[in-house]
């Protein structure tokens, strides 16, 4: 019974979720990762090869959906979320190439400073 009130409770909130809303929470969960891994640094390289690679999946997604030609947005924001990919992605490789924790900073603070945007913050 408790469970498919639950189930009940997640169908109501992706429904109701914008799209918005579901690309901030995503880029929330992604710096909350890459600040986890920062945090524990010398604890694990798993949690830090997990963190780069849902991040690098979630910026996939958005430079794949700016670059297509039916996204509505106006073309001089498209061009600036594909540019952030692009710095995102090299940033990704390069920490995963030779990792050092303040390498995540800058991927840290994009998604959260992107993620308010989207909030409107």
């Amino acid at each position: 019974m408790h469970q498919q009130g639950a189930l009940a409770y997640q169908q109501t909130t992706k429904t109701v979720e914008t799209a918005r809303e579901r690309e901030a929470a995503l880029l929330i969960k992604a710096a909350a990762n890459l600040q986890r891994a920062r945090d524990n640094w010398n604890e694990s390289s798993s949690d830090l090869n997990a963190a780069l690679t849902f991040n690098r999946k979630i910026w996939t997604v958005f430079v794949t959906s700016v670059t297509r030609e039916d996204n509505p947005l106006p073309a001089q924001i498209r061009q600036n979320i594909a540019n952030i990919g692009i710095f995102i992605m090299k940033q990704t490789r390069d920490a995963a190439a030779r990792p050092a924790p303040q390498k995540l900073d800058s991927l840290i603070q994009i998604n959260r400073q992107l993620a308010a945007g989207l909030r409107g913050n």
